[in-house]
């Protein structure tokens, strides 16, 4: 079946080195795509391409996305290999835990900047390639991941990263209306407990607990990820838009 192949697509990935942008970028690459990852350290850059090569076309460009000119930088030097961009995946992403009282302005800063902010001006900036790679009967895609911490009250106190991945979500929603008319299809992905180095200290002192609670009874994996991202990239997803999925095993949903 070619419902699900991305040969011949472009996609770039940020914070594409590790966790779920590593396992992404796997995905797609598997599923025919050429894809450019992206994260703040060169090295991790470097490893995660040398990775990923054994599965596709990949290329690694280094960029801090947490500021809007690094967005733009990001995008020129994609800009300066293709003529167009059929896949942006919105991962790169930060998580703060504080109590109230001790919850800082830093705090909110950094969360912001690259939870929420990064999508916007990365989606912008990279807006000409996207709508050069695609039309209304095979959109370009934006997929945002976002969290079931912002569709259900966290429980832990990381009230910057919930409130920016619920603004996410809807920021999806808002662009979804606006980028459609153009040719681009804008989704979100809300996952759940995944192996990563952002949930790693989680997992370790709860882990068994987290997997027990939910009603598919363990915590999410590569293909989980891999799978909902070449779903909402490829022909299947076409006609989707505006969409929240969660990839949490009914975490989110039904607990």
């Amino acid at each position: 079946m070619d419902l699900f192949d991305l040969s011949g697509k472009t996609a770039v990935v940020t914070g594409g080195s590790r966790g779920i942008g590593l396992m992404i970028a796997r995905g797609l690459l598997e599923a025919g795509a050429r894809v450019y990852i992206s994260s703040r350290k060169a090295d991790a850059c470097a490893a995660a391409q040398q990775e990923l090569s054994a599965y596709g076309t990949v290329a690694a460009i280094p960029a801090d996305v947490s500021t809007e000119a690094e967005c733009l930088r990001l995008a020129a030097e994609v800009g300066e290999r293709e003529q167009a961009l059929h896949v942006l995946v919105n991962n790169a992403g930060a998580t703060w835990g504080a109590p109230l009282a001790e919850f800082p302005a830093a705090a909110w800063d950094k969360v912001v900047d690259l939870n929420l902010k990064a999508p916007f001006f990365l989606t912008r900036a990279f807006l000409p390639l996207l709508e050069a790679g695609g039309t209304l009967e095979d959109p370009a895609r934006v997929i945002n991941i976002g969290s079931i911490d912002g569709l259900r009250v966290p429980p832990f106190p990381t009230y910057a990263y919930s409130a920016s991945k619920a603004g996410l979500h809807h920021m999806t929603r808002v662009l979804a209306r606006e980028l459609g008319p153009r040719g681009i299809t804008v989704n979100a992905v809300a996952p759940g407990p995944f192996e990563s180095k952002m949930m790693a200290a989680t997992l370790a002192a709860f882990g068994d607990e987290i997997a027990d609670a939910a009603p598919l009874r363990r915590i999410g994996r590569p293909d989980d990820m891999a799978g909902v991202a070449v779903y909402l990239a490829s022909r299947a997803g076409a006609y989707v838009t505006g969409a929240v999925i969660p990839v949490d095993g009914g975490i989110g949903t039904t607990v």
